[in-house]
Formats: C-alpha cells, sequence, structure tokens
C-alpha cells in the first residue's frame, strides 16, 4: 500500500465462523476478519484473499469484517454446547483479531462476549499484533481458560517496522504482555516466524526471550520461516534492496542446516530464561 492510500474495508456475510482446526494446539479457529492491514511480508494467509476476490499481491491492503459472524458464532457455539463439548479455540490464525476495524465492528469482542455469558469452560486462545486487546480485559477475565498470545519476533522496532509493515512496534507488543499479566490474564508469546538472521546474532535472540520472559511470559510457541514460492517471491522484492549478507541469511534459510542450528539456539536460551516451549519444539512447515 503506497503513502496515502487508503485501506480498503468491506463487509461480508460468513456462512460458518466456528472451524474445526488443523493446528497442533486449537481443535477450532475462529476468524471475524477475511484480510489483515497489517501487512506483515512474511505471512502465510495471503490465499485467504480468494475467498473475497483479492489477489495474492494486494494482500495488506484490504480486510473484510464478517458482520454476521457475532450472530452465526453464537448458534454454532450453542450447537457444540449441546453435545457438551468445549473444544480449545483460538481467534484467529489467518488475520488479526484486534486490527483496526475491530474498533468499529467490534466483532472480536463480541465473539468473547458470547463465551463469557456461559461461561466457557474450554481453552479461549486470542492470538494478536495489536494492543487494542487489553480494550477486553474485563471479558476475558470471565472466560475461565482464556489466554492471550502475542506475536513478538523481534526487540527491534526498526526491524519490526522492516518486516512488520504496519503492525504495533515490538516493543509496544512487549508492553502489552505485561500489561496482561499484571491484569491477571494468563499470556503467551508466539515467535513466528524465527527471523534468519538470529542464527548469526545470538545475542539479538536472547534479548527476545529475555524480554519476553520479563513481560511475565511463561511460555512460548516458536516457529521457524515460512517460505513457500509466494511468501518467498513477496520477501525477495524487498530483500534484493539489502546487502548481501541478509540476503544470504534467508537463502540459508531453507536448509535443514539452519534450522537446526536456530532450534539449538532456541532450545538454550527456552531453558535460560525458565521459558516452557509449547508442543516441546520449534515448528516447521515444509515448503514443497
Amino acid at each position: 500500500m503506497q503513502k496515502g492510500e487508503l485501506m480498503k474495508v468491506g463487509e461480508t456475510e460468513a456462512k460458518t465462523v466456528l472451524v474445526r482446526s488443523k493446528l497442533p494446539d486449537a481443535e477450532y479457529v475462529v476468524n471475524p476478519y477475511t484480510g489483515c492491514e497489517l501487512g506483515c511480508l512474511y505471512c502465510y494467509a495471503t490465499f485467504t484473499g480468494r475467498f473475497v476476490g483479492e489477489p495474492m499481491d494486494n494482500w495488506g491492503n484490504y480486510v473484510y469484517a464478517k458482520v454476521n459472524a457475532v450472530t452465526i458464532f453464537s448458534s454454532e457455539l450453542e450447537r457444540l454446547r449441546r453435545g457438551e463439548q468445549a473444544p480449545s479455540i483460538l481467534l484467529s490464525s489467518v488475520s488479526d483479531p484486534y486490527q483496526g476495524a475491530e474498533k468499529k465492528y467490534r466483532l472480536t469482542r463480541g465473539i468473547l462476549e458470547a463465551l463469557a455469558r456461559e461461561p466457557y469452560p474450554g481453552v479461549v486462545s486470542i492470538l494478536t499484533k495489536s494492543p487494542l486487546v487489553l480494550r477486553d480485559v474485563d471479558i476475558l477475565r470471565r472466560i475461565p481458560r482464556a489466554e492471550v498470545g502475542l506475536t513478538v519476533t523481534t526487540t527491534d522496532d526498526r526491524l519490526s517496522r522492516f518486516v512488520e509493515v504496519r503492525a504495533p512496534l515490538a516493543s509496544r507488543r512487549l508492553r502489552t504482555l505485561a500489561e496482561l499479566h499484571d491484569a491477571g490474564v494468563e499470556t503467551y508469546a508466539f515467535v513466528g516466524p524465527l527471523l534468519p538472521h538470529f542464527r548469526y546474532d545470538p545475542e539479538a535472540l536472547d534479548e527476545l526471550f529475555a524480554g519476553l520472559a520479563k513481560a511475565g511470559v511463561s511460555s512460548v510457541f516458536v516457529e521457524q520461516i515460512n517460505l513457500r514460492p509466494y511468501i518467498r517471491q513477496r520477501l525477495w522484492q524487498i530483500l534484493k534492496r539489502e546487502s548481501e549478507a541478509v540476503q544470504q541469511a534467508y537463502r540459508d534459510a531453507s536448509t535443514a542446516e539452519h534450522r537446526e542450528a536456530l532450534d539449538a539456539m532456541v532450545c538454550r536460551l527456552i531453558q535460560k530464561h525458565g521459558l516452557k516451549l509449547r508442543l516441546n519444539k520449534v515448528l516447521f512447515h515444509n515448503e514443497s
């Protein structure tokens, strides 16, 4: 999106919003929005544009609010609970649930209110990059097993602005984790993607895990960068302006040797800072 260009915000109606998940740590996912204004260069979710007629290369320039999401979710949750099921639910898997459109549409808040009404006994997990989640602390406290994760990929605000184009700065995300912790909300961090340059800058990676521990986080998900062709194409348009050393770090990221070296670094730092590695491994998605 060029400077001065307006974000396209549209509205759509969903047929379903409570969807079975293929993720390893969530049984169902809820995505109140299609598209994401944050425009992170490494995002894998660009494929979702096909559901609203948007091309892959327009990722970050649009968001569609599923205006009936709260109503649909409430009825789907009621059906689920009639079967006495309380599976784990994640908001959101392919879009940030607290991007700017949430200020107007309040879909995430409405879904949380439906969960708090019972209150829902299963795990309710939120994953975001936005401090707007603090607005809903009052509801989160009413959901017995609610937890909030912030994606934090670096403590360097300049780097976070480079790869996470319109996302809140890394320092603000760390403060949000600390504020949630102080408010009594269970927190975790998602270090994903694990940026390739950390292999050659162990002090920066140490600083990242130290920052998470200081913010009160007790557990983290860690995921190697996904370099499927459509992501690699988008990244390379930006990386070609960088130094050869930076470009080489990203080329190396596709190798098993690189991943194994980073995995070992992560495991040492998890132990050093008293953190728990969720799923007991660093995640990796095959690029083929």
